[in-house]
């Protein structure tokens, strides 16, 4: 394909630089929000433009700062053809984005494209098993290739897969989407001999660890993570064959992780389109988007996700390997010259379970809203990670205060008061609640500073409650 090729890349940097100003200018002049955000900033100035001169916008000062409709361009909602997606937000209240008729076609561009680019296929069955409903992957998956295949819109219903792929039969291949936790538990708690399909899987939603996909790779032909963000795009980078090598080669090369992206454990690595998506790089090590397309309802302008992460172009990425005695072509052919986005996740603690977030937000607030709680916990934890068995589990670690007023709830009782709360201030959590047994999420209690709050592993997310 043209636009993967090599020669094409510093041009579709450079166009895709010149969109993003056509991008800014728009929004200047014709989007409320944006024009007072740049005016609250020092910004709105003429003269000669640099994006990286502008203000980065995030979800707390340029989002929940304005309203949806101001937001938009010229201040409003596009007439006709619109569709308003959905994320958990803060206090249990969602946020909103608008997403445009044409900003769906080019979605709908763009998951084609890759759909073509790996799969070469038609007449595929697909099975989409993402959320449904306002949130965003599942319905624009499901909207986007409607056309090039048999699409079965499903959700996280594993009885329902079940009997999709009984119903066809195994004379279709199958192409699964769905979060990395559910698809693990779906291949080993099935009834179904899945042998007997041919099915290939795209997971997004959070990371896939590389253990994780060898052991989908028993029941998938191929498995594929995608990388995306309701309040972006939801395909901003898929994972290719030179991704997935490169980070399995980084898994037993550390020294040339660490050459590459800063740290001994690789990250997940995608490739994008610089034509649509310029991605930098804060000093913070935090990934920055503009979305270089005015078609948008809204436009999104050096939006800081608090990924972090950072972007090496193809030809840097075979000098180093090159440096290394690796020859790029090794890892993959044929492959795209897209640039490579790699991510390790989250800088404002949040963690990823089952496709939902759990921030730290989320603790503080229902123990604050605890009477006993509030007075008895001095801070607490919060990791995501896989069991021996590859299993997705949430461990919340509870430090006491140093002279505790009373005795603390059994810890039963405050495993139920922290699920139902998690529940109940965040709506994507209590979404995915039926993909999983409530034993998946784990309490730990702990004294005052004993155990891991004695040499605290930043590693861990932390979070203190103040008294």
């Amino acid at each position: 394909m043209l636009l993967s090729a090599g020669a094409m890349q510093p041009l579709l940097a450079r166009i895709g630089m010149l969109r993003a100003h056509a991008v800014y200018l728009k929004a200047k002049d014709h989007c409320p929000a944006y024009r007072d955000f740049l005016e609250s900033n020092g910004k709105l100035r003429r003269g000669r433009w640099k994006l990286a001169d502008l203000p980065i916008t995030t979800k707390e000062n340029y989002v929940k700062k304005y309203s949806l409709v101001e937001r938009c361009y010229y201040g409003r909602l596009p007439a006709a053809g619109v569709v308003i997606d959905e994320s958990s937000g803060s206090s249990g209240v969602p946020n909103n984005w608008v997403r445009s008729a044409e900003e769906r076609e080019d979605v709908k561009r763009i998951l084609q494209l890759n759909y073509q680019l790996i799969y070469r296929d038609s007449g595929c069955i697909l099975l989409n098993c993402f959320a449904l409903g306002p949130w965003a992957t599942g319905m624009n998956v499901s909207m986007s290739l409607v056309d090039v295949g048999i699409l079965k819109s499903i959700g996280p219903d594993q009885k329902k897969l079940e009997n999709s792929l009984e119903l066809f039969g195994s004379d279709y291949r199958y192409l699964v989407f769905g979060y990395p936790p559910f698809i693990k538990s779906f291949v080993d708690t099935t009834h179904l001999d899945l042998k007997k399909f041919r099915m290939d899987l795209i997971v997004g939603g959070e990371g896939i660890s590389e253990p994780l996909r060898t052991h989908l790779l028993q029941y998938f032909q191929t498995a594929i993570s995608s990388y995306g963000a309701s309040d972006l795009e939801i395909n901003i980078g898929v994972e290719t064959e030179l991704t997935i090598n490169l980070r399995r080669l980084c898994m037993k090369d550390r020294a040339l992780s660490k050459t590459l992206f800063g740290r001994e454990t690789p990250p997940m690595i995608f490739q994008y389109n610089a034509l649509d998506y310029i991605v930098e790089t804060t000093p913070a090590g935090e990934l920055v988007f503009t979305i270089g397309r005015q078609t948008s309802a809204a436009p999104k302008l050096r939006y800081n996700l608090h990924d972090l992460g950072g972007v090496i172009t193809h030809q840097q990425l075979r000098e180093t390997l090159a440096s290394h005695g690796i020859d790029i072509f090794q890892l993959a052919t044929p492959q795209s010259r897209f640039p490579l986005l790699f991510v390790y996740g989250r800088s404002d603690l949040t963690v990823p379970f089952f496709g939902a977030k759990v921030s730290p937000t989320d603790l503080e607030e229902l123990i604050n809203a605890d009477a006993n709680l509030v007075r008895q916990i001095n801070s607490f934890q919060i990791s995501s990670y896989e069991d021996e068995a590859i299993n997705r589990r949430l461990k919340i670690r509870l430090e006491t205060v140093k002279d505790l007023p009373g005795p603390l709830a059994p810890t039963e009782q405050l495993h139920q008061l922290i699920f139902d709360g998690l529940c109940r201030v965040n709506q994507d959590f209590r979404e995915v609640t039926k993909m999983f047994d409530r034993s998946c999420v784990e309490i730990e209690i702990y004294e005052f500073e004993t155990g891991p709050f004695k040499e605290r592993d930043i590693r861990i997310k932390n979070k203190y409650i103040g008294q």
